[in-house]
């Protein structure tokens, strides 16, 4: 398959390590998931529903960020001076 071997390639082509990755995404998966969950409280104006939602959304965007930080991880824009 093209696609994992792309990822692959990039996570080892970039200096940032892989736990680092990680540990950002669950970071941020919490704070995605928090927001998630009250904005669908606020609006459903029940806080089961808030959850299931909050629930269901939360292994797709863990992975989804997971790459996505890799990906960037790769990218030498933005940096200012040489990349860490």
């Amino acid at each position: 398959m093209l696609v994992p071997k792309v990822v692959q390639n990039i996570q080892k082509q970039t200096p940032i390590a892989r736990r680092r990755s990680i540990a950002k995404t669950i970071s941020w998966r919490l704070v995605g998931s928090l927001d998630t969950f009250l904005l669908g409280s606020v609006i459903t104006g029940e806080l089961r529903y808030g959850a299931l939602i909050a629930s269901m959304e939360v292994l797709t965007k863990t992975v989804l960020y997971y790459f996505h930080e890799r990906i960037w991880a790769h990218i030498k824009w933005g940096y200012r001076g040489s990349p860490r």
